[in-house]
């Protein structure tokens, strides 16, 4: 197998990952602490623990540049190359970060198979070392779907390697599957309690199969296979959570999580503003700063004004649809986080309403009247491409986080992120399905339309899927992933992001910016002069 670079200190640094996992620093340890079964439980953390430097900071390379989010208007920073593509090239700002911490969980991971073979006898070692292919297997699916082709690493790296060679995308994709394959037969069956299950392997294989479907090396049983292993994951279960519920803050352990990065605040509390994450800095202008905290409680988060919501994201959810009351805080209090607070809310004062788009005149009319503190926002006034100060843009509430500090952008919450959960897995099956057996496809997507409270279609498409799969998953850093995938991003960020014109994919010889440019960083630290740039950035 080729060789990578070590782009990271050779230390490991084990951080904690929820409450089954102790903060220790190791990086003083030597090598042969690995083979006692205390040291290997804890390298098997510290795999765990890179999830949330891959997940917990910016969420760029997840979201931006796409149909559903964008800048304010005159406020905020996204990075240029990210989200309107024209600036984008391998030295773009964060374009190396999916690149550098998949990188690093991979070493992680071979160092954790590398000390399976020496370590003192763990009686569960063989689903130990399967959650860890697991992991390796995600990192590489992130790396496949944003680079295309990268170095396939397999070996434990002890010094730096300063050479190293490119894999195809295809071998990558036939790695990625074997890891996965090795994983299923190796992790629990049982319930979700942080660790990986083979409901969440089910999940993660049904999803590279479907991506690899859309490649041209795909193979003709890829979209079956993908709508098999979603059934598997699905294991007959429904929707029987409410979404707002399924939101709610502390309930991240829910029946319908497959997997997620774990946090909480014990964790995180030697370092309360750098350990957690950015998941719910996003999503709005701006809600106030250290003036919106009362004997130290905190009644606001802080937003920045990136990654809003767009007409086009916003104009997707009907009146009957319940997760649009559950995604964004249509009505805002004094004290924002009094929306999480108290139990009985109809005593408190409004200050900004945000009507929705089917709100009639007489119903502004009739709230205005009922609310007269409220500043209301009409329809059309509050999406990304309007919005130009504080309190102007729509808040998602999906992903606020009441116990958090306050501190401008900095990683303070510690609700988990969830990576895979039930309403997506059905989706997942429904667009396999699409392409293998569509009226299986569409009781699959059905399921998660009527959780919604919407009826049921009679018929649906690629675009119906990927509308359907943004009023479920927004905020969620599948989007990017979805319209790569799918062939779409072109197309709707063209269309629906106020940012971005067909033009601005236009790259060198002729190619599209569809994968994201090798960073600069690693192909200035490699000696090898033929390891290739993507050709729309050569």
């Amino acid at each position: 197998m080729k060789k990578i670079l070590t782009l990271c200190a050779l230390a490991l640094v084990m951080s904690s990952c929820s409450d089954f996992i102790e903060e220790e620093n190791l990086s003083n340890e030597t090598a042969p602490y690995y083979e006692t079964a205390t040291g290997y439980e804890l390298l098997i953390n510290a795999n765990y623990s890179q999830l949330r430097e891959i997940y917990g900071d910016d969420a760029y390379m997840f979201c931006a540049g796409t149909d559903l989010y964008a800048v304010g208007s005159g406020r905020g920073s996204e990075p240029d190359g990210l989200s309107q593509y024209t600036q984008l090239n391998s030295s773009s700002s964060g374009v190396d970060h999916i690149y550098r911490t998949c990188f690093e969980a991979i070493r992680m991971a071979n160092t954790a198979i590398h000390y399976s073979t020496l370590t003192q006898p763990v009686s569960n070692l063989d689903e130990l070392v399967g959650e860890v292919k697991y992991l390796r297997a995600n990192a590489y699916f992130l790396l496949v779907q944003t680079y295309g082709g990268v170095s396939i690493v397999t070996q434990f790296i002890e010094t730096p390697v300063l050479s190293f060679d490119r894999n195809s995308a295809e071998e990558v994709y036939e790695y990625i599957l074997t890891d996965l394959q090795e994983a299923l037969g190796a992790v629990g069956d049982g319930s979700y309690n942080g660790r990986v299950t083979k409901r969440a392997v089910e999940h993660l294989l049904a999803k590279v199969y479907l991506a690899r479907a859309y490649e041209d090396f795909a193979e003709s049983t890829d979209f079956e296979m993908a709508a098999s292993y979603a059934d598997a994951a699905i294991s007959g279960q429904g929707l029987n959570i409410p979404f707002g519920e399924l939101w709610a803050p502390k309930n991240e352990m829910n029946e319908e999580v497959l997997f997620s990065v774990q946090f909480d605040g014990a964790s995180v509390s030697t370092a309360p503003t750098e350990l957690g994450h950015k998941q719910a800095n996003w999503f709005s202008s701006y809600l106030g700063g250290s003036e919106n905290i009362d004997n130290g409680i905190v009644n606001a988060p802080w937003r920045s004004y990136t990654l809003l919501a767009t007409d086009f994201a916003l104009g997707l959810f009907s009146e009957d649809d319940e997760r649009y009351q559950a995604t964004f805080m249509t009505e805002v209090y004094e004290k924002y986080y009094d929306a999480f607070r108290e139990d009985d809310t109809s005593d408190l004062d409004v200050v900004h309403y945000y009507a929705p788009q089917w709100a009639t005149q007489a119903d502004l009319d009739a709230y205005a009247l009922a609310n007269p503190l409220a500043e209301i926002h009409e329809w059309g006034t509050y999406a990304a491409g309007v919005v130009s100060s504080d309190y102007q843009t729509i808040p998602a509430r999906k992903f606020d986080d009441p116990d958090a500090p306050f501190e401008n952008d900095a990683r303070v919450s510690t609700r988990d992120i969830i990576l895979s959960r039930l309403g997506e897995t059905y989706l997942v099956a429904a667009e396999a399905y699409l392409n293998v057996n569509p009226g299986i496809g569409l009781q699959r997507l059905n399921v998660v339309r009527e959780r919604a409270g919407l009826l049921p279609l009679g018929s649906y498409d690629i675009d119906e899927l990927l509308d359907e799969r943004a009023r479920e998953l927004f905020g969620e850093y599948h989007r990017w992933f979805d319209l790569k995938r799918t062939g779409k991003l072109v197309e709707r960020a063209s269309m629906h992001n106020y940012l971005i014109e067909t033009g601005n994919f236009a790259g060198a010889n002729g190619e599209l910016k569809i994968l994201r440019p090798i960073p600069q960083s690693a192909l200035d630290l490699n000696q090898n002069a033929d390891f290739p740039q993507n050709p729309a950035y050569q």
